[in-house]
């Protein structure tokens, strides 16, 4: 099996070089990735400027864009052959709930999706540097072997989230749905030596609703959350109201 992996925290992050290193027992894995750190990138593509790619060492290529641009990269250009798997991550924090339209982990995996390729993205919750990637690793491996033996629905990819735990600590994996929590926007506004204002977009510590069933569910029971997830956003009931409208 042939397995490329990239994430949005960059190519020197231990997430990435810890997975990368789990997947090596199961084929061969190419590494395409951010030269940078490229956190809630979203699904963006670099588009009105060239982009540059780097050779660190064979099989390693750092990319001066989002991790989007890499998927492209990596199957348009690098690689001889497409992928038989893409795996993004591992990222350092969670990416649950709403969260996920944000990140550039699960956009990686969304690309790859879109070209027909398995996909998953991978996170740990933690944003410590010496977190559990190692035990994240592993639980990767083994949902990467699941899928390269049975294979994944059509327009279905996989957001895993991983406790920051060991794993003879951690919970079984589950599999979720899509949570939701309550966000409050912040925006800090400030002014610098020379009396101009600058501005940075944050936010207040959010609420998580814990409803059974969902990834933060899970995750607060030190659980894997394991969430299929698509590319159709439509809201099919939301049609069926839209249809009694005098458009």
């Amino acid at each position: 099996m042939h397995i490329m992996v990239t994430n949005d925290d960059g190519i020197h992050a231990p997430g990435i070089i810890a997975l990368a290193e789990a997947l090596c027992q199961l084929g061969r894995v190419t590494v395409v990735a951010p030269d940078r750190e490229r956190s809630a990138a979203g699904h963006s593509l670099t588009l009105h400027s060239p982009l540059r790619v780097f050779e660190l060492r064979e099989g390693w290529y750092a990319v001066d864009g989002t991790p989007t641009d890499c998927v492209n990269m990596g199957i348009h250009s690098l690689l001889p052959e497409k992928p038989d798997l893409v795996v993004s991550g591992i990222n350092h924090g969670a990416n649950l709930g709403d969260d996920i339209t944000y990140s550039g982990t699960v956009a990686a995996a969304m690309e790859a999706n879109l070209m027909g390729i398995p996909a998953i993205a991978v996170s740990l919750t933690t944003f410590e540097r010496h977190g559990h990637f190692d035990a994240a690793a592993r639980i990767a491996a083994r949902i990467a072997l699941q899928v390269a033996d049975n294979g994944l629905p059509a327009d279905t990819f996989l957001n895993v989230n991983v406790p920051d735990c060991s794993l003879d600590a951690m919970g079984p994996l589950v599999i979720t749905r899509q949570g939701t929590r309550s966000f409050i926007g912040k925006i800090v506004d400030k002014t610098d030596p020379r009396g101009r204002k600058y501005y940075w977009i944050g936010s207040e510590e959010p609420d998580f609703n814990d409803d059974p069933g969902t990834d933060f569910h899970a995750i607060n029971r030190r659980q894997v959350s394991v969430t299929p997830l698509h590319l159709d956003l439509t809201n099919y009931e939301a049609m069926k109201a839209l249809g009694g409208w005098n458009l």
